[in-house]
């Protein structure tokens, strides 16, 4: 179903396969560990689930084309394809076995996911899968996120799912152009969190890819997250073809505390809430594994003109 046409990365640390779709499609997908853990400790794929994006946010090279929704079977076989290679009778003998629905595509606009979170326990062998969501919430999705509740109910329930909603400010001006499409506020999250979250379930986390010059209020978020529902996860601006266009600069980029000029964690730890500053590896920048999408480098580079 799928033709792999390039593969780049280092297997210690990130790899991105490029494939196409036998409609001559273009998609992306990753595979990667957490030094110092071992694949055998934590495994994360990250995969697609459209053909570009619609949203077109500007720091995210993946909406720079939209082409169409994922199958099922297309999503599926970017998961075979990683899980043959490392474990080919599907017995995955990791400790962690994390899916990221976040490569191409906001998720929450397919419904073939859906189907996906259906199918995964039984696809695949292994007590420690953690399928991971993340959505910027587009309006017009609630059937899709109603049914979402009863999947991770039924069959991820007690810490079996992580979801995540990309929210990267709390200036509704600025979220706006962050985030150019039509969404849920803040309310309207913090409302489907409550009726998502159960006891024993991971929190629900709130994504802050951190830009200079984008505030994040504590206190407004305590207006509405409750410290008991969700965590704060913040993250670097990735160097990504967008992001240098359009002049967004990350507020963090090694991590270290001298770089948070605003005592940003503090106040949200103040506020109650766990927070989770994740780096990543610097060298996933030149692989391409966390820049939003290695198409757009081969398509600039006249590798190939995707469908």
């Amino acid at each position: 179903m799928l033709k792999i046409i390039s593969k780049t990365g280092n297997d210690k640390i990130a790899t991105v396969y490029v494939a196409q779709t036998k409609e001559s499609k273009y998609l992306e997908f990753v595979e990667s560990v957490q030094p110092p853990l071992s694949r055998e400790d934590k495994w994360v794929l990250i995969v697609s689930t459209l053909f570009g994006c619609p949203v077109g946010c500007p720091m995210c090279d993946a909406g720079g084309s939209f082409h169409g929704k994922l199958s099922k079977g297309e999503i599926l076989a970017q998961i075979d394809h990683l899980v043959a290679a490392r474990f080919p009778d599907k017995n995955i003998a990791c400790k962690k076995f994390k899916i990221q629905f976040a490569r191409m595509g906001e998720p929450a606009l397919n419904p073939a996911v859906l189907e996906v979170l259906e199918e995964l326990p039984e696809r695949y062998k292994c007590s420690s899968l953690l399928p991971s969501f993340s959505t910027v919430a587009p309006e017009g999705c609630e059937s899709f996120f109603n049914k979402l509740i009863d999947i991770k109910n039924r069959l991820y329930a007690s810490g079996g799912f992580q979801m995540q909603f990309s929210i990267h400010t709390t200036d509704q001006k600025l979220r706006e152009e962050l985030i150019p499409i039509k969404k849920w506020d803040f309310a309207r999250i913090a409302d489907y969190g409550a009726r998502f979250y159960a006891s024993g379930d991971k929190k629900i986390t709130l994504n802050f890819a951190l830009a200079k010059n984008s505030p994040v209020c504590a206190k407004e978020l305590k207006k509405y997250f409750d410290p008991e529902i969700f965590i704060i996860k913040i993250t670097p601006v990735n160097p990504t073809v967008n992001s240098a266009a359009n002049n967004i600069e990350s507020y963090f980029t090694d991590g270290s505390v001298g770089e948070d000029t605003n005592n940003l964690l503090k106040q949200l730890q103040e506020a109650g809430y766990e927070v989770l500053l994740s780096i990543g590896e610097l060298e996933e920048n030149q692989i391409g594994s966390n820049c939003g999408q290695f198409i757009r480098k081969l398509e600039k580079n006249g590798a190939f003109v995707s469908g």
